[in-house]
């Protein structure tokens, strides 16, 4: 099982770092995240400079793939040459993005008739696109799924998790990261946001 993050030079760290977390929480053989990039490096927005793991072609054949957000996002959906790269396939992939990455798959045409959530600066882009945006941290219909804020990354990470292993596994490695004395809370509140949707 291979789980592709799609991140992209100024990343926004928590969607990709805090999913590549949460989703290696599975101890399983065979269960594989990765980060997948362009380049070989990409820099985040804060100047971390990360390798990547995999490449998008390697993206185009994982049973799930994150898109993570960035302040380069618009650039890169003005990239026909980059975006022709990404042959991301919801028959047969669960697909995820969150913020500006919700961008993305709104410019792949992976959206169409599907309402989506984002972040407040990507909103009006998002619309723009022709796609409607709710007022939640999560949405999915069948196999694609978006979220909106930073830290909605977890719900895109748990929702992975309980399509691929469980509803069991997902709370197990959302309990791994849960503060300690919360933790019942956190976990009961995260999987009431995507519990819906499976």
């Amino acid at each position: 099982m291979h789980i592709a993050i799609l991140t992209f030079e100024g990343f926004n760290e928590l969607d990709s770092l805090v999913a590549l977390n949460i989703l290696n929480r599975v101890k399983k053989l065979g269960w594989k995240v990765s980060i997948a990039s362009p380049t070989d490096k990409v820099r985040s927005m804060n100047g971390l400079v990360i390798e990547r793991q995999a490449s998008l072609a390697d993206a185009y054949e994982a049973d799930a793939v994150l898109v993570g957000s960035g302040i380069g996002t618009r650039n890169v959906v003005a990239d026909a040459a980059l975006m022709a790269q990404l042959r991301l396939d919801p028959t047969r992939q669960l697909l995820g993005a969150q913020c500006s990455g919700t961008l993305i798959l709104a410019k792949l045409g992976l959206l169409n008739g599907v309402p989506a959530c984002t972040d407040v600066t990507t909103k009006p882009w998002v619309e723009e696109a022709g796609v409607a945006v709710l007022n939640q941290p999560f949405v999915a219909k069948h196999n694609v799924a978006t979220a909106g804020g930073c830290l909605a990354s977890q719900y895109l990470a748990a929702w992975v998790i309980a399509r691929l292993e469980g509803v069991e596994a997902a709370r197990n490695a959302l309990n791994h990261v849960a503060p300690v004395g919360e933790k019942e809370t956190y976990v009961t509140r995260a999987m009431a946001n995507i519990s819906p949707f499976l």
